[in-house]
């Protein structure tokens, strides 16, 4: 449990989105609808999700691992807008935590493997860790917030 950065100005742009319900006219999410539909959208398994806001996003809710758990504080932390993410997650299975890496200009996965691990080749553990919040290793962008697993 703590308090996460992110880069306030960089991330997907979720707020504003429309939903359009079957017999209503569209209406603009709420942050907090936004956020939660982005979790669900990306199947994170978490129970009892809930999110609020004050000087931060604040999540809370139960995960059976600490990987479900960064996920979630990643799928909201790299979200236009969000500068701070307080994870009050519970994890029932925990296991080790892994590290946090923020994408620099120029960075690749290849890059950050061999940075991390001492070999470029080992990129894909890093993809695998951010699955399903990344849909292609070459789709990473500056400022955005990477899991990194240990090996």
């Amino acid at each position: 449990m703590g308090l996460f950065s992110f880069i306030k100005g960089a991330g997907s742009k979720l707020f504003g989105k429309k939903d359009k319900a079957a017999d209503a006219a569209p209406v603009e999410l709420t942050k907090k609808d936004a956020l939660i539909a982005e979790i669900q959208r990306l199947g994170l398994p978490i129970n009892d999700l809930n999110i609020s806001f004050a000087d931060h996003v604040v999540v809370t809710g139960t995960t059976q691992t600490n990987a479900d758990r960064e996920k979630v504080i990643l799928a909201v932390g790299n979200v236009e807008g969000v500068g701070s993410v307080a994870d009050v997650i519970a994890v029932t299975n925990p296991e080790p935590e892994s590290t946090f890496h923020e994408v620099q200009a120029g960075d690749t996965l290849s890059k950050i493997s061999r940075d991390v691990y001492g070999d470029p080749m080992k990129y894909n553990a890093i993809f695998e860790a951010n699955q399903p919040l990344l849909s292609h290793p070459d789709k990473i962008y500056p400022g955005q917030i990477l899991r990194i697993p240990a090996l």
